[in-house]
């Protein structure tokens, strides 16, 4: 990858989280990857974000970009020469950015499909929609700002929730070449969280019932992070190795 750190405001971000049967997630993940496990059940979800002022080291944050992206996260564990190492695997990027479109997977880490979003704010309630080209949604949220998670969740507080997901900072997604996956650390340069009540969510991963049975995934909780500036910082790539049972850095 050529941009090795990324500078940018994370205007929103929304973190939509299930709790997942893990030999479930076992299936549609890469070999190498494994599902963290967290009181016996795998978490995925998606995250909604929008940044703005993005750009390069040492560029001036008003020649930065602003875009609207979205994520589907697992979190994962796999295992390298030098020990067991813990991120996220993202099967699905998307933005409306043609930027993101074009140059992603190229100059910076992640292969995105282009989208159109909708997104309508205040300061108590968040509605994201994201539609294909097609027109047909790829995901959905709407919520209110709360002040506890919900019963459903498997974190104790909010603080727990914010501590899983700071671990997974770390993402890997595919190539265009099997077996090899790029990927970016995201280093939030503060951290406030907060719960979302959630009115309505839809991922078209998560509720496609080929990937997902019935009864295999539930919702968890929704998070709400604002005005966060952060930095990405290109992480090695990885590939199997020759088992396809380990993953390495260095290309076999």
């Amino acid at each position: 990858m050529l941009l090795d750190t990324i500078h940018g405001l994370i205007d929103r971000r929304v973190l939509l989280n299930y709790h997942i049967d893990p030999d479930v997630i076992q299936r549609v993940l890469p070999p190498g990857f494994r599902p963290k496990r967290f009181r016996g059940k795998g978490i995925g979800g998606v995250c909604m974000i929008r940044f703005s002022e993005l750009r390069p080291r040492l560029v001036p944050s008003w020649l930065g970009l602003r875009s609207e992206n979205a994520a589907h996260r697992i979190a994962v564990e796999w295992d390298q020469n030098d020990g067991t190492h813990e991120g996220v695997f993202i099967p699905r990027r998307d933005t409306n950015s043609s930027f993101n479109k074009m140059f992603g997977g190229r100059v910076f880490p992640g292969i995105f499909h282009k989208g159109k979003f909708v997104a309508i704010e205040s300061p108590k309630e968040i509605a994201v929609t994201i539609k294909r080209t097609d027109g047909i949604d790829e995901a959905r949220f709407h919520g209110h700002i709360s002040t506890t998670l919900p019963q459903q969740s498997l974190f104790n507080s909010v603080q727990e929730a914010a501590s899983f997901f700071s671990l997974g900072a770390t993402g890997y997604s595919a190539t265009h070449e099997e077996g090899h996956y790029h990927g970016m650390e995201l280093r939030s340069l503060d951290w406030h969280v907060e719960p979302m009540e959630i009115q309505d969510a839809y991922t078209s991963f998560f509720s496609n019932p080929e990937k997902f049975p019935s009864g295999t995934v539930e919702l968890d909780c929704a998070l709400l992070m604002r005005r966060i500036d952060h930095e990405w910082h290109s992480r090695p790539d990885l590939y199997y190795d020759r088992g396809k049972q380990r993953l390495t850095t260095k290309p076999n």
